[in-house]
């Protein structure tokens, strides 16, 4: 009978681990990190439709040139994924002919871009981005709904889920996000 006493110790000793381990996996994807679908064509070259992607959601503040992803609360609906071109206190201002984007008077080097910000939108420029807010574009310029359109604006640093860390699909493109 003692070998069968031992078995079952073992047995209860592994469904703890398992247990443990589980909502540790669950503590650590809802509140650390997080898994995305990229919806969309407005990232490309960078993100595709239906690259999944691994965002840090906790202890983020966003920064210039960071992917991130922003609640679906805005007055937009869906969540939505951009790069953050601006961020409180930045005078954003776009040269539509051209179609180069400055901030603070310096122009931006976007190699990751699809092609020059040629797309107007209805916002005016030059324009400062408020306190607590981010100013947001698509690398897809010319099919991106972004902060240059009222529809999406400035975006409230409380309304982003995070930044976007690695696409984990498809797995040919598995890597980090720049």
């Amino acid at each position: 009978m003692q070998y069968t006493t031992e078995k079952n110790e073992s047995a209860i000793e592994w469904l703890e681990a398992l247990v443990f381990a589980l909502g540790f996996m669950v503590i650590l994807f809802t509140f650390v990190f997080r898994v995305v679908a990229v919806s969309g064509e407005s990232m490309v070259p960078t993100l595709n439709h239906n690259d999944r992607l691994v965002m840090q959601s906790m202890f983020y503040t966003p920064g210039k040139g960071d992917v991130i992803v922003v609640d679906g609360f805005i007055a937009y609906g869906d969540p939505i994924v951009k790069r953050v071109i601006g961020t409180e206190g930045d005078t954003v201002n776009i040269d539509f002919a051209s179609g180069t984007v400055t901030v603070n008077g310096i122009a931006l080097d976007e190699p990751y871009v699809s092609a020059p910000t040629n797309g107007k939108g209805d916002m005016s420029f030059p324009l400062t981005v408020p306190e607590g807010m981010i100013f947001v574009l698509g690398d897809n310029r010319p099919f991106s709904l972004d902060s240059r359109d009222s529809r999406i604006g400035f975006i409230d640093n409380r309304d982003v889920l995070g930044k976007v860390l690695i696409r984990i699909y498809p797995f040919s493109d598995f890597g980090g996000v720049e």
